[in-house]
């Protein structure tokens, strides 16, 4: 058990039997009335996201969640096939639990959350950025970049970024899994 003084982006609460993790929080102070934290919530174990609000100090019931390294090995109709690096053991992740699933590939590092209490997997996370091919895109016209003007590109996974109208298919480019945008272009 915590308080709400324990609150930080990406703990993550079980809240009527459903687990969520903190995507936002913050603080509303008023003059006469006591502090109230309220937090911006995404389901683990579910696909809803709800905001929930708590006098300050109220008693908070975190899960401890485990954060493992995993390799990406394929999808196939059961859901995201995974293996642990350690122990070599296979696990399958269902696709409504993943975000971004767009942005896996065959052979890819990953980090399976695991809940410790029982021992299930919840979700799979990216790293932070991914560097992928572009498959295809338009050409862009030859100085053509005084504004900031994007244009979709298909990257190898057949997911569609957003890029730069520099960007030429072959180039490989780094790709932010939080938001699924462009960051920029790798030198080979």
């Amino acid at each position: 058990m915590a308080t709400t003084a324990d609150m930080r982006n990406g703990l993550i609460l079980k809240i009527d039997g459903s687990l969520y993790s903190v995507i936002e929080f913050g603080q509303n102070k008023t003059a006469r009335a006591a502090a109230k934290v309220w937090a911006k919530l995404k389901g683990v174990d579910n696909t809803r996201t709800i905001e929930q609000t708590w006098n300050s100090g109220e008693t908070i019931y975190p899960v401890r969640v485990e954060r493992r390294n995993f390799q990406f090995l394929y999808k196939d109709e059961t859901g995201f096939n995974v293996m642990d690096n350690e122990s070599f053991e296979q696990i399958v992740i269902d696709e409504k639990m993943i975000d971004r699933p767009e942005l896996f590939k065959d052979g890819q590092e990953c980090f399976v959350l695991v809940n410790t209490e029982t021992e299930l997997p919840l979700t799979i996370e990216l790293p932070p950025s991914v560097t992928m091919a572009v498959t295809y895109t338009e050409p862009g016209m030859k100085g053509d970049t005084a504004t900031r003007t994007l244009k979709a590109a298909t990257v190898e996974t057949g997911a569609t970024v957003m890029v730069p109208l520099f960007v030429n298919e072959g180039d490989v480019i780094k790709i932010d899994t939080k938001t699924g945008s462009y960051v920029e272009r790798v030198k080979a």
